[in-house]
């Protein structure tokens, strides 16, 4: 069991320390926003140390990958594509989800404040997941509408939560909730009263 506490530590163990983000190569140009320059300064450092720390992460396990980074101003988004991109999502995104958080508590660990949300996508793994968990959510709303009787889906995370209460959020016969605590916590498609 691994005892460090320190991320520096931490990422230093797996090869990645602030000296290797010197070695990389700077951003595209088109990956920085372009806005005021007062604001360009605000906006510019977080996308910059997303993407260095991703590149530095990437470049150890497939160097043929490319990384882009865009704040949408909800959020920096972030891209990882290549031939075999699709392999570092893992089983059930599970891989993502790890590369996610890390992305997470470095932007963090640089912004002081943690505020900025983080969402890493990895040859097009979490399109493709939402546009299934959308085709679900409209099969279960046709179903609900149909019998009258709700439909409690099983546990899972926020984001794909997230994705079927949007997908059900202007539909007229159906409306959707989630409920539970924690790693419990699930959605309900409900019918729509009134």
């Amino acid at each position: 069991m691994d005892n460090r506490t320190n991320l520096d530590d931490y990422l230093a163990g797996l090869g990645i320390s602030d000296a290797d983000e010197q070695e990389l190569p700077p951003p595209a140009p088109e990956t920085v926003p372009s806005a005021a320059p007062a604001l360009e300064a605000a906006t510019e450092a977080p996308v910059v140390a997303l993407e260095r720390f991703l590149r530095g992460l990437v470049a150890r396990i497939d160097p043929s990958l490319s990384v882009t980074v865009q704040d949408t101003g909800e959020a920096l988004e972030a891209e990882i594509t290549g031939e075999h991109a699709a392999r570092l999502a893992g089983r059930d995104g599970r891989t993502l989800g790890a590369i996610e958080v890390l992305a997470y508590t470095v932007l963090a660990k640089h912004d002081g404040r943690g505020e900025l949300r983080v969402r890493v996508d990895v040859g097009g793994f979490r399109k493709r997941q939402a546009e299934t968990l959308t085709r679900l959510a409209e099969r279960l709303a046709v179903q609900v509408a149909k019998s009258g009787e709700s439909h409690e889906m099983q546990p899972m995370p926020a984001a794909e939560r997230r994705v079927i209460h949007i997908a059900l959020k202007e539909h007229p016969d159906v409306m959707s909730e989630s409920v539970g605590e924690g790693q419990s916590r699930r959605l309900i498609i409900r019918p729509r009263h009134g």
